[in-house]
């Protein structure tokens, strides 16, 4: 049995099958995660990449950022991220990134760390969550760059 497991498991890894997750579960405090989801800081340049990736973060489509202005097609839906890190705290940032809801309750931004209350989810993403912890700790420390 315990063979079988490890064998199911190997195989759910290498041909990225959907497995089944437990739900994410987030310490919120106060409106906030003040812990890294990773036990680590991210990096800003790996953050600016998932922010402007479009099978990733997507936030550029939209949000604006001054800073990035060579780059094409800034949204104008979002509030603009020009001194985002002014206004909110970098545990703020990180709730905001992974379910802006708890926050937010009105708005359309996706939940980028959350796999499970989902609606209209396509079936191969079922159980996963947009981006990993990892990317959501180097997002948040793209933002903190956005005095």
């Amino acid at each position: 049995m315990r063979r079988s497991l490890a064998a199911a498991f190997a195989l759910c890894l290498s041909v990225g099958a959907v497995c089944a997750q437990e739900p994410i579960k987030l310490d919120v405090i106060d409106e906030s995660l003040p812990k890294s989801l990773t036990g680590a800081s991210g990096n800003a340049d790996a953050g600016k990449k998932v922010f402007l990736t479009r099978t990733l973060g997507n936030c550029l489509a939209c949000h604006q950022v001054t800073s990035l202005k060579s780059e094409e097609f800034h949204g104008e839906f979002g509030p603009s991220l020009d001194g985002v890190a002014g206004r909110y705290t970098e545990a703020q940032l990180r709730l905001i990134v992974a379910d802006p809801k708890r926050i937010f309750t009105d708005t359309v931004m996706p939940a980028f760390f959350k796999n499970d209350g989902l609606s209209r989810v396509r079936p191969e993403f079922a159980g996963k969550s947009i981006l990993t912890a990892a990317q959501v700790e180097d997002v948040v420390a793209f933002l903190k760059t956005l005095n």
